[in-house]
């Protein structure tokens, strides 16, 4: 018989720590006996945050054990393309709907509503097949432009169709710009940046180099200049034109312009003002529950017993989100909405190293990958860019699309490692 070997990764004893630790911290959080909130109890929340980071357990080791060699990458970015490409077409009868009148919003909003549990939101915003638009926006930054980046940078192609990649990327940012999410974009442009910045320099001088130093022919010279010369010229305002249509598409929509253009009395009434407040809100508490409980934690699932005591003034006032929090009749739940502020609120300064600890080694992993796979390894650096950004907006670890690229990319970089050993 075959012996199974699973890809193992360096990373793996940070990541297992931290979720023994969690347990840990979870059982001492038990001690502070929090007040029940809006018919949540301490080890009813403690459970189901135990249970959706095991859900990330999930994605993390099957996406791990799944890719042992360079095939089954292949085969898994088939299907990611697959799916992607179904995803920017139902955006596209979204944007449809909702930018133009050839299809009624109602009824493609009840299309929407036979497969999900929301149909079209009130506002002009496309959520492909997610439950709401930044959400959409963020498995895009994290999940699927990864892949399509590094394909453009590593000249590297899944199929025998050399345009795929180019085209899928086109229609990932068209469906990032039309989901207007402000995290989002800054997101993927702090991604590509620092990616282009580490390992795209060669593509960018390969670029610059193709486009200034067009090749003559002996027999023809003036026709080859002349249709070279056509080709970047073309390209070129192609480029041109959709950067600025781009731009100038969103610069027309009041909620991203809103950044810019209100006019508020303080930095708390600038933040309400661009619906952030409640997060500004949620991040204040949480940093102040923090500093009570700095070692250990008050345990996993906990963050919504403390919130509410340490809400500041400001927050009471023209805040919607929080206005609804505080009605006697909800039974809504406060999170930091901030990965890294939930961490060292439920497992204190402990865990939150330990949990670094896990994204450093992943990132050495990637480091090393770059060498031996530049594809893979690209792909690797824009996911941790975006997915470490993404952390600063979300606060969950059932979120796939926050472990499916990790897994990918450790378990074929445990194949190329053990290949490169036989190697040498």
């Amino acid at each position: 018989k075959k012996e199974i070997k699973l890809p193992w990764s360096n990373a793996l004893l940070p990541f297992l720590l931290f979720f023994i630790f969690t347990v840990f911290a979870t059982a001492s959080g038990a001690l502070l006996a929090p007040i029940p909130l809006h018919g949540n109890e301490y080890w009813g929340r403690a459970i189901r945050a135990l249970i959706t980071f095991g859900i990330g357990l999930s994605f993390f080791f099957a996406a791990l054990w799944m890719h042992k060699d360079e095939d089954d990458l292949r085969h898994s970015l088939k299907w990611l393309y697959a799916g992607l490409f179904i995803t920017i077409l139902w955006v596209g009868v979204q944007a449809i709907a909702l930018h133009t009148p050839l299809l009624k919003k109602g009824q493609v909003s009840a299309w929407q509503e036979l497969f999900s549990v929301r149909g079209l939101t009130k506002v002009r915003r496309v959520s492909g097949f997610a439950f709401e638009a930044s959400w959409f926006a963020g498995q895009l930054v994290t999940l699927y432009i990864p892949w399509l980046f590094a394909a453009i940078l590593a000249r590297f192609r899944v199929t025998k169709y050399k345009w795929l990649e180019p085209l899928l990327l086109l229609g990932a940012i068209a469906s990032l710009l039309l989901t207007f999410s402000r995290g989002g974009m800054l997101i993927g442009i702090t991604a590509a940046g620092l990616t282009l910045l580490i390992s795209g320099r060669k593509a960018i001088s390969r670029a610059f180099s193709w486009f200034f130093n067009i090749k003559k022919s002996a027999e023809s010279v003036k026709s080859v200049d002349i249709r070279a010369f056509s080709t970047r010229i073309v390209l070129l305002f192609l480029i041109i034109a959709m950067l600025w249509g781009g731009v100038a598409f969103i610069a027309r929509q009041e909620y991203v312009t809103r950044l810019w253009t209100v006019e508020a009395n303080s930095l708390s009434d600038y933040f309400i003002q661009i619906n952030a407040g409640g997060r500004l809100t949620y991040l204040w508490a949480a940093a102040k529950v923090y500093t009570a409980h700095p070692i250990l934690g008050t345990g996993l699932g906990s963050t919504g017993f403390y919130l509410f005591q340490e809400y500041p003034d400001w927050a009471m006032v023209n805040n919607p989100e929080v206005a609804r929090q505080l009605s006697p009749t909800t039974n809504l739940y406060p999170n930091a909405k901030n990965l890294y502020l939930r961490i060292l609120v439920e497992t204190g300064v402990v865990g939150f190293f330990i949990f670094g600890s896990f994204l450093f080694a992943i990132l050495a992993q990637i480091g090393i990958t770059i060498q031996r796979n530049k594809f893979l390894g690209i792909a690797g650096l824009f996911s941790f860019f975006a997915i470490i950004s993404y952390y600063f907006m979300q606060d969950s670890f059932a979120m796939a699309e926050l472990w499916i690229n990790f897994g990918i990319v450790l378990g074929t970089a445990s194949y190329l490692k053990n290949k490169y050993k036989e190697a040498s």
